[in-house]
């Protein structure tokens, strides 16, 4: 019996999947995210899993992977596209590869277009196909970096996804609408840029001109991901970077982070700085039961009002201005401090204590 999850990056809105055969407990994880190295290798050995391999469908340029900190963590050994143009990988996958675990495998096909190096996972029994951004739910990857050729990219969608039987499950590197699956006959009914009688020509002309800004992540993680996400420095990305007070983790970009459960534990122990706006803090998220609340733009000339005698944990609504937050307490000499992993939003979604906001 195949053991599958489908895990999700708020932040990037990435989808990482996790396949393992019941009968040997070998796994493997297609696209993790840097930020989730905690979450994935704690849910690895709760389901008694070894991890055999982290795969990638492609170099992401939206978030850093997290490979390289689980191959520290859990041993597992990390593969991508021959033609990805990475370093540091145990392994290159070609078309047509095998990537085994247990008595389960994945088939490799490349599907380049969205980059030069993409690939998509197809499960043995041609059930599932991990298509990384070749193939979105109702969309596709964009093709006007990295490589991008959009010819290849259609090409590829007709030739090796649309190919598959009819029933068999899309599962994408991306959703931003919230949707978690499709299927080879949906898309090629209902995709508005590769589906129904779109030729190549309409498709070309369509994505060449779709004026898009590029990823926020860009410069960080297409450098980082052509090394398989290792950083400059360690970083301790599975939460052991000896913080006395908690498990503190840094994040690639160096943010000291805490998981949103041990924080609501600990909510006597600690001070809670809000640094949302005041519509915000009494808004429809509500905020955490006895936050201080000091806006961001006006922290650097209220850090006193900061208690130093517990440590703070700062929190925004995402985690993007908590995380400017703690920069501005370490430059005021504040060193136990840590970001609200994913802010409010995650907060919110784990159910967590609040006070005020939209039930």
């Amino acid at each position: 019996m195949l053991i599958f999850r489908q895990l999700f990056d708020l932040q990037s809105s990435t989808y990482t999947y996790l396949l393992a055969d019941s009968a040997s407990r070998e796994a493997v994880l297609i696209d993790p995210v840097f930020e989730h190295v905690q979450r994935d290798s704690a849910l690895i050995r709760e389901l008694e899993l070894t991890l055999l391999y982290t795969l990638e469908t492609h170099v992401h340029a939206d978030h850093v992977t997290g490979a390289s900190a689980l191959k520290e963590i859990l041993a597992s050994r990390i593969a991508l596209s021959e033609t990805s143009g990475a370093e540091g990988a145990d392994r290159y996958l070609a078309d047509r590869d095998r990537v085994e675990f247990g008595d389960r495998y994945l088939e490799v096909r490349a599907t380049p277009g969205h980059t030069s190096g993409c690939i998509t996972y197809v499960l043995d029994d041609e059930s599932r196909a991990f298509t990384g951004d070749c193939l979105l739910i109702r969309g596709c990857g964009r093709t006007d970096f990295q490589e991008g050729d959009p010819r290849a990219l259609y090409r590829s969608v007709h030739g090796r996804v649309f190919s598959l039987p009819g029933a068999c499950l899309i599962l994408p590197a991306h959703d931003y609408r919230g949707l978690t699956a499709s299927s080879v006959e949906e898309e090629k009914r209902f995709n508005p840029r590769l589906g129904g009688a779109l030729s190549e020509d309409d498709f070309v002309g369509f994505v060449s001109n779709l004026g898009l800004a590029h990823p926020r992540q860009m410069d960080i993680a297409v450098p980082a991901n052509k090394k398989c996400g290792r950083p400059a420095a360690p970083a301790a990305a599975d939460g052991a970077d000896g913080a006395a007070w908690g498990p503190v983790y840094m994040t690639f970009a160096g943010v000291p982070e805490i998981e949103p459960h041990w924080v609501e534990e600990h909510l006597a122990e600690i001070a809670v700085l809000d640094v949302r706006e005041d519509e915000e803090f009494t808004g429809p998220l509500g905020h955490i039961p006895g936050a201080l609340h000091i806006p961001l733009g006006k922290l650097a000339g209220a850090v006193e009002e900061v208690p130093r005698d517990r440590p703070v944990v700062a929190v925004c609504r995402a985690g993007g201005r908590s995380a400017r937050a703690t920069a501005i307490l370490g430059q005021a000499g504040l060193e136990r401090i840590a970001n609200l992993a994913g802010g409010m939003l995650r907060w919110r979604d784990q159910g967590l204590l609040v006070e005020g906001g939209e039930r």
